[in-house]
């Protein structure tokens, strides 16, 4: 005789169907160790997910001792270590009780501007750089309808609808007349929907050039010879946001009509940016969410309206976010006389 007790019955909550424990949330588990989560919120997080405590606790518990999680924890110090060296070298920066004002100068010496600005790398605002353009008294949206109306240009549009419009940006290129975006720009009031920005590519076309003809004497640490190359215009409404991003090379961007506000932060703060795509950082500098980007808490903001007129110097790898507060002519240029070629090791995450 059989008296083996048979195995009760699970329960009926049992039945549920759990969502698998697949290589994806492993790899969640393995990220969110590493930035130090403890096992029970993991636990609590996967399981409100709808995957089964039964199989997460070993799974988390496991990872401690994965021979590739392990590996990551040292490249971790490696990492921590980088990162501490930036953050010191930021702290005696910001020892300058000056640090977080952006200056506005004029008639700068060449040498003081190469070392104080090029490679001290600091943000200023020249005052006199297009005293003698002739761009400045002649532009204007007017003008541009005037002598450029009846030619077609790139413009980006439709870029409320989509939070990442700059990283899409080529996904919201669209042609127009430019008599036709003039009109648009002077009818439609503040808006970040459309923007002639410098990915348009507007100077590459002959049709333009007289633009470039409207560009009076430039400073002594630019070269006139490259201009054509690498000179950029932007035209659009009060309203445009330029997100939170970095450039890769040093840059001037000259203001021609309207104001526009520029917020800087170092490049030594890049890791309290969430930098986890190419150049771009998601924190928003108007509407910051320190709820999902909390050490952004920590990196200090330089604040600065540019009046028409003044020229931004823009220093290698300053993060900056910039916003249109009148309807705005702009036109920037990068042909630096120093070296102005770099390359960035930027990443390409786009499933954190």
């Amino acid at each position: 005789m059989n008296s083996t007790i048979p195995s009760a019955p699970r329960p009926l909550e049992s039945a549920t169907v759990f969502r698998p424990l697949d290589a994806s949330w492993r790899q969640w588990i393995a990220e969110n160790r590493l930035r130090d989560c403890t096992p029970e919120s993991m636990l609590d997080t996967m399981v409100k997910a709808g995957l089964d405590p039964v199989e997460c606790e070993p799974a988390i518990r496991a990872m401690e001792e994965d021979p590739a999680f392990l590996a990551a924890r040292k490249f971790q110090q490696l990492q921590a270590k980088l990162e501490s060296v930036v953050a010191n070298q930021q702290r005696v920066h910001e020892l300058d009780p000056l640090y977080g004002h952006v200056e506005k100068r004029s008639r700068v010496p060449l040498g003081e501007f190469l070392d104080k600005y090029v490679m001290g790398s600091r943000p200023v605002v020249l005052t006199d750089v297009a005293r003698d353009w002739p761009a400045l008294a002649r532009w204007s949206p007017q003008d541009l309808r005037q002598r450029f109306g009846h030619l077609d240009v790139e413009v980006q549009s439709e870029r409320s609808a989509d939070p990442n419009y700059e990283v899409n940006k080529f996904d919201h290129r669209r042609k127009s007349r430019l008599a036709d975006f003039v009109d648009r720009v002077l009818a439609g009031g503040e808006t970040n929907d459309y923007y002639l920005t410098a990915n348009n590519e507007m100077l590459s076309q002959p049709g333009f050039a007289p633009l470039l003809q409207d560009i009076g004497t430039l400073p002594e640490f630019c070269d006139r010879s490259q201009l054509v190359q690498r000179a950029s215009f932007w035209f659009g409404p009060a309203g445009t946001v330029t997100p939170l991003h970095h450039d890769t090379i040093m840059l001037c961007h000259t203001q021609i009509v309207g104001r526009k506000r520029w917020r800087f932060i170092s490049p030594l703060q890049t890791p309290l940016l969430y930098n986890h795509f190419d150049v771009y950082s998601p924190v928003d500098l108007d509407q910051p969410d320190l709820a999902r980007y909390p050490l952004f808490a920590q990196a200090t903001v330089l604040d600065v309206v540019v009046e028409p007129g003044e020229t931004v110097f823009l220093p290698l790898g300053w993060w900056h976010q910039v916003r249109s507060l009148d309807v705005s002519l702009s036109f920037s240029f990068s042909n630096m006389a120093v070296p102005n070629h770099y390359s960035f090791a930027n990443p390409r995450i786009t499933n954190w």
